[in-house]
Parts: C-alpha cells; sequence; structure tokens
C-alpha cells in the first residue's frame, strides 16, 4: 500500500466514524437505545469521557496526551514501513481510530460510543475503537506470521 493510499483510506474510516456518530446523536436520544439484532447487537448512544469501561472518567488531558504520543509513534512507524502494505493496512486502522475519538475528545469532551453487544458484559464502543483493534489484531497477525516464518528458515 503505498502512504498515498493509506492516507486516503485513513481519512476515509475517520469520516465514516465521524458518520456514524453524527447519525447516532441524530438519531438516538442519549441513553437511548435501538435493537439492531435482537439478542446481539443494540445502538445505544453514550458519551464516554473514558476509555473502556469508563477506566479513568474525566481524564481527558491524559488520553489527550496518549494520542498525541501514539499518533507520534504510529505515524514514525507507517513512514518506517511504507513500502509493506502490511505494516500500512494495521497502521492505518490504527491512526483512523486514534484520530477518531482523538476529534470527538477534543470537539466535545467526550467520546460518542454506541455499538452495544447484547449477548455479552461488553463495553459500549464505536467504529474508531473497531479500527484499532482490528488494525493491532492485524499487526500481531503480520508479526506472528513473520516471526513463524523466520523460525523456518533457521
Amino acid at each position: 500500500m503505498l502512504i498515498g493510499l493509506s492516507t486516503a483510506f485513513i481519512i476515509l474510516l475517520f469520516f465514516i466514524d465521524q458518520w456514524i456518530k453524527h447519525m447516532v446523536v441524530a438519531t438516538i436520544a442519549l441513553g437511548g437505545s435501538h435493537t439492531v439484532i435482537p439478542g446481539i447487537l443494540s445502538l445505544t448512544y453514550i458519551r464516554n469521557d473514558g476509555a473502556a469501561w469508563s477506566m479513568l472518567a474525566g481524564q481527558q488531558w491524559f488520553f489527550l496526551v496518549i494520542s498525541v504520543a501514539a499518533l507520534l509513534v504510529m505515524g514514525w512507524f507507517l513512514i518506517r514501513y511504507r513500502h509493506n502494505w502490511q505494516y500500512e493496512f494495521g497502521l492505518a486502522f490504527m491512526i483512523a481510530g486514534t484520530l477518531g475519538n482523538f476529534y470527538d475528545r477534543i470537539v466535545n469532551g467526550f467520546v460518542v460510543d454506541m455499538f452495544q453487544l447484547d449477548f455479552i458484559n461488553f463495553p459500549i464502543f464505536n467504529f474508531a475503537d473497531s479500527c484499532l483493534t482490528i488494525g493491532v489484531i492485524w499487526i500481531m497477525i503480520v508479526l506472528f506470521l513473520e516471526d513463524k516464518s523466520e523460525g523456518s528458515h533457521v
């Protein structure tokens, strides 16, 4: 993936995240819920000023500092591995997710969350959180496969 393509992908994911959040805020009352798939998935509009399970609630400064540091590190890795599409792909997801929640914290003072898994006690999350998770899992798989292939050549 070329760096220009990964930048376009980051922008696309960011705008999808912001569009979903806008639609939820515009159509669901704060604290309200709408069942999408009974017993599996609901859209529930909450404002989260913490992390998962509201850890460190109200500590926006902490999340802003961590986000800036993470974006700098991921940006460096994106440039460093610009010729390795597997790393670029994972980093693009991670950067987009970080940017989506960072933007919310700057503009709103909280993150808009909406996806509720009804079959498990799990924090309500958003598209940006999903992007972060996908990116981390993707990078872990790439590292695992690289390590495995290097081990077979020894």
